[in-house]
């Protein structure tokens, strides 16, 4: 188990789909710095440290002339070493251990002529050097892996301290053990440190989501889209970021986004979101049909209910004045996919939705009574929660017409206010029902954000022409857990 204790911000780019490219755009990218990587050294070394102290060693056997040997129980107790990491350019990350030392301890049984003894070895193997590069690539299925280790490890020497009655007659042969004990344990070491890269990283890289279920109506895509981008200061990663509906996978909108740019280096980790990730999101639930909605009965307000049934009395009255005391219902379904916009005053979600005021005979179909167009716009506030990224709507802007007559148009004003409030208690809530769980951003197990806060600042791109784009940047109060 290790606790990696992060200070972070996280920069969350919302870009208008306004370019063509050639090659897809990732819907998410993440951006790993140097600063993040020097809060990661630590818990690295004690990682390595962990698996070398693991490392187990054979018993040795030997005879020379009259010198016959046995070395048994060989155990690491000490590790004391010099570590670094860093980002290897168009590779993926180097760790280095240099002049460092490892103490060892063992039995030995020594026989030279008539003379036998055991007992303990003190040993210290020093200039102690290791160069371990990682790899990293996308497997088949776009995951983050790492596909090979390059591991290179010395020992300059190794001195050996003799215990028990004949400890100071025989320290003049500490060198001829100790060769053989060097050769052994500098064979060890990259072998373990390789297993462990390639099997047990690997294991934690495998709980990053590539394509997941978020819920019951839609999953999400977060296959790499190329190998990691690594340069001397950042390790940058281009994920497809895209949601779809569960029951109809290959029905996804067309990827006209900008390219995600970011180009700053001063915080620990960055995660860019185009745009294109949360219009996905807002398609796909449209077409899972989630965004439909009929209020009737108990879930009908009793003011609501009269004034529906005051505006539209003359209409009862010429369809059947027995329906007088049915019961008045409203249906309300978005009619087209919420687009989401941002500017430098925020995030918004545009939603156009078509409105059936009906009324319900018992025991016979529903009659209707009229249909409206309404369109309304949601302010979105964007939130980390743990490690999963959620969406809070608010209602700011409402209106209610007809495309029938302007008449009736004006007829529908008096229900403008009612009609909102109906949304603002019922429709909302089940919209933000969906989106408050969130939805995790492709990191491994154990990693949470918290305490953040919300800014809103332009950012102009350069692609083949210029563009001006707007970005929301989420930051956090310097705090990451990992463990793993």
């Amino acid at each position: 188990m290790l606790l990696f204790g992060i200070q972070l911000a996280i920069i969350i780019f919302l870009l208008p789909l306004v370019a063509n490219m050639t090659e897809i755009p990732p819907g998410c990218k993440i951006r790993i710095t140097s600063r993040g990587l020097d809060m990661l050294k630590h818990e690295t070394q004690k990682f390595v440290e962990e698996e070398l102290g693991n490392i187990t060693m054979p018993e040795m056997h030997g005879k020379e002339g009259s010198f016959q040997y046995s070395i048994t129980d060989v155990n690491i107790a000490e590790l004391n070493l010099i570590a670094d990491l860093s980002f290897q350019p168009t590779s993926g990350l180097l760790f280095e251990v240099q002049n460092s030392s490892i103490a060892l301890n063992f039995q030995r049984r020594i026989l030279y002529w008539f003379f036998y003894d055991e007992g303990a070895i003190n040993a210290s193997a020093d200039g102690v050097n290791i160069h371990t590069t990682l790899h990293l690539t996308k497997d088949v299925v776009g995951r983050l892996k790492i596909a090979n280790v390059s591991c290179d490890a010395s020992i300059a020497k190794m001195k050996a301290k003799f215990g028990g009655t004949f400890g100071r007659v025989y320290d003049f042969i500490a060198t001829f053990l100790t060769t053989g004990m060097r050769f052994v344990l500098n064979q060890k070491i990259c072998p373990s440190l390789k297993h462990a890269a390639l099997v047990l990283v690997n294991q934690l890289l495998e709980t990053i989501p590539v394509r997941t279920e978020v819920d019951k109506y839609v999953g999400i895509d977060y296959s790499l889209l190329s190998d990691p981008v690594v340069t001397g200061s950042s390790l940058d990663m281009h994920f497809k970021g895209m949601f779809y509906d569960l029951h109809n996978e290959n029905d996804t909108l067309v990827n006209d986004a900008v390219n995600l740019v970011v180009r700053e280096y001063d915080r620990m980790i960055y995660l860019a979101l185009s745009e294109y990730f949360f219009d996905t999101g807002l398609y796909s639930y449209f077409k899972g049909g989630v965004f439909r909605m009929h209020v009737a009965n108990e879930r009908m307000p009793k003011d609501l209910e009269m004034l529906l049934r005051t505006t539209y009395f003359g209409a009862i009255m010429m369809l059947n004045p027995a329906l007088m005391d049915a019961p008045i219902s409203l249906e309300l379904e978005v009619t087209s996919a919420p687009k989401s916009t941002i500017k430098t005053s925020g995030a918004t979600v545009a939603v156009h939705s078509g409105v059936r005021v009906l009324v319900l005979p018992p025991g016979k179909a529903p009659v209707q009574l009229s249909s409206m167009t309404m369109e309304s716009k949601f302010i979105a506030k964007v939130s980390m929660k743990g490690k999963r990224l959620a969406i809070h709507l608010d209602l700011r802007r409402f209106k209610i017409f007809s495309t029938q007559s302007a008449l009736e148009s004006l007829a529908l004003i008096p229900l403008q206010a009612p009609i909102k409030t109906l949304l603002q208690i019922t429709v909302v809530p089940l919209i933000n029902n969906y989106t408050k769980k969130g939805v995790q951003i492709p990191l491994p197990d154990g990693i949470d954000f918290i305490e953040e806060v919300v800014e809103y600042n332009n950012v102009r791109l350069q692609s083949n022409f210029h563009m001006k784009c707007t970005d929301v940047i989420l930051k956090t109060t310097d705090m990451l857990t990992f463990s793993f």
